[in-house]
């Protein structure tokens, strides 16, 4: 696995090893995307490593909260009995492995039942971040980016976040806030060999409109037809409101597709895939094409 790595990357595993007192001789890289995951499967543990150094924050708030849920019963991740750290430059946390089946995958019924539960959740007794700008990490990454992304796309880009931020601004949630996953789709539900799924990726977890979390289905299916028309609706049964109703619906979604974006335009660079992808979704959204299908990370 050392080629497929950094020298950073591998300096952080080793780090993460001797802490842990894990193998590595068994290591396999399970994701790279926002993060990058690392099993570790001779001592049962999941690494992640954080997609931007500046994350701990945000890290040890979502080890927080999941092992909060954990405690009380509900279907997620869990963190192992070690808070997040850095090492080489990167932000990592160490989740307990699970035993997983890829089939069938996680459907939309079953993100609704579990986005309802969390939904009941009181709040917990840490502290969460309140989603009152979500444009703020594409924001930063689209003004520092200066490779990878073109100059007229640029400026599209944050007149656009300006345009979308006011209007976000006048949104009325027809629910009251709570706890929210923040990236609640069907690819973040984990399906176990033992039976039922659990949810992962808890990075963007906030205290904010529970219509964001109802709407990541909608931009799925959307935007990579992650869903039928069919799905949606046994989504909007399980849950028990329809977010579709909602007069901030369309807003809601728009956003989503610019707040998407992030991951992209901070490998745009280095990475020729995001980079081409990138400019294909800003060519969409610049043409007002709402139909348009985007492609999803292979790793």
């Amino acid at each position: 696995m050392g080629d497929e790595l950094s020298r950073d990357l591998q300096e952080a595993l080793r780090q993460v090893a001797e802490r842990c007192g894990a193998d590595l001789a068994d290591a396999k890289i399970v994701h790279q995307h926002s993060n990058t995951a690392i099993a570790l499967p001779t001592a049962r543990l999941l690494v992640r490593v954080a997609g931007t150094p500046d994350s701990l924050d945000r890290v040890a708030t979502s080890v927080h909260v999941t092992r909060w849920l954990a405690h009380r019963g509900y279907r997620c991740v869990e963190p192992v009995d070690l808070d997040p750290f850095t090492a080489a430059g990167h932000v990592i946390s160490v989740w307990r492995l699970l035993d997983t089946v890829d089939r069938p995958s996680g459907t939309a019924r079953e993100l609704a039942d579990l986005l309802r539960t969390l939904h009941e959740q009181p709040q917990p007794s840490v502290g969460l971040p309140s989603l009152d700008d979500p444009f703020a990490s594409v924001a930063a990454a689209v003004a520092r980016q200066r490779d990878g992304l073109d100059d007229h796309d640029r400026e599209w880009l944050l007149t656009r976040i300006a345009e979308l931020r006011r209007g976000w601004a006048d949104v009325r949630p027809a629910r009251p806030k709570g706890l929210i996953h923040g990236d609640a789709h069907t690819n973040n539900l984990i399906r176990l060999a033992a039976g039922g799924v659990v949810l992962g990726d808890w990075d963007h977890v906030a205290w904010g409109p529970r219509e964001w979390d109802l709407i990541q289905p909608h931009y799925m299916a959307r935007r990579f037809g992650r869903h039928t028309a069919e799905d949606l609706d046994d989504f909007t049964t399980a849950y028990g409101w329809d977010v579709r109703e909602w007069s901030g619906f369309e807003q809601l979604l728009q956003t989503r597709e610019i707040t998407g974006l992030s991951p992209y335009v901070r490998k745009a660079a280095d990475d020729d895939w995001s980079r081409d992808e990138l400019k294909r979704r800003v060519a969409t959204l610049r043409g007002g094409d709402s139909l348009a299908r985007w492609s999803s990370p292979s790793g």
